[in-house]
C-alpha cells in the first residue's frame, strides 16, 4: 500500500496509526499540506478532491477520506462492529469527528502552528468555542466510559484521538478534562500505537 501522507496532519495520523496496529505495511509519500501548486500532478488521478491521506491499495485501486480509509481497513475486524447499533454508533462519531470536532480543533492548530498567515486573533478564538463545544461534548460522552462505543476499542477511538492529543498545540486548555485525558492514555496503550511524529 501507498499511503499519499502528511506528518502533521491528523488525518492522515488516523491511518498511520491503524496501519500500524493491524501490522500492515505501507509505503509513505509525503505531501506539503501548505504548498499545494503541485496537487493536481501528484493526486489528481487519485483523488478528485486533492486532499491527503490518499490510500493506493495494493491492487492500485485510491481510496480518499480519511474515515473511509479506516472503515475499509478495519472492516472485519474488531475495530468495527459487524452489529448493526453498534456499527452506527461508530459512525455516528466518525461524523461528529469530521463535521463538529475537526474543523474547529484541528484548523485552530493549523493557524496556530503551521500557517504562514493566520487570521485574527478574534477569528481563531471564535473558531477555537466551536473545538471547546467538542471536547465538552466528548467529555460527558466518556465520563464512566472506558472507549466511545460499547466499552471497546474501535475506529471511533482513533479518528477522534488524532486530534484531540494533539489540541493544546492549538492552545486548547485541556487540564480540565479528566474523562478525555484518561481516555487519551488508553489509547496511547494500545497494541501498535505509534506517536504522530513516528
Amino acid at each position: 500500500m501507498l499511503l499519499y501522507d502528511s506528518a502533521v496532519s491528523g488525518n492522515c495520523y488516523k491511518v498511520r496509526l491503524l496501519l500500524s496496529m493491524q501490522g500492515i505495511p505501507f509505503e509513505r509519500r509525503e505531501v506539503d499540506v501548505v504548498e499545494r501548486s503541485d496537487r493536481m500532478e501528484l493526486l489528481g488521478e487519485l483523488n478528485p478532491a486533492l486532499r491527503v491521506p490518499t490510500l493506493v491499495l495494493d491492487d492500485g485501486e485510491p481510496l480518499a477520506e480519511s474515515n473511509a480509509i479506516l472503515c475499509y481497513l478495519a472492516e472485519g475486524t474488531e475495530l468495527l462492529p459487524a452489529e448493526r447499533l453498534a456499527r452506527a454508533r461508530v459512525l455516528q462519531w466518525l461524523f461528529f469527528e469530521q463535521y463538529s470536532h475537526e474543523p474547529y480543533i484541528a484548523v485552530v492548530r493549523f493557524w496556530v502552528m503551521f500557517s504562514a498567515t493566520p487570521p485574527t486573533a478574534t477569528e481563531i478564538e471564535a473558531r477555537r468555542a466551536g473545538g471547546y463545544g467538542a471536547l465538552d461534548a466528548m467529555e460527558r460522552h466518556l465520563s464512566g466510559r472506558t472507549f466511545l462505543v460499547g466499552e471497546r476499542f474501535t475506529i471511533a477511538d482513533i479518528a477522534l484521538y488524532a486530534y484531540t492529543h494533539v489540541a493544546h498545540e492549538g492552545g486548547f486548555e485541556m487540564s480540565g478534562y479528566g474523562a478525555i485525558e484518561r481516555w487519551l492514555r488508553r489509547v496511547d496503550g494500545q497494541p501498535g500505537h505509534i506517536p504522530i511524529t513516528a
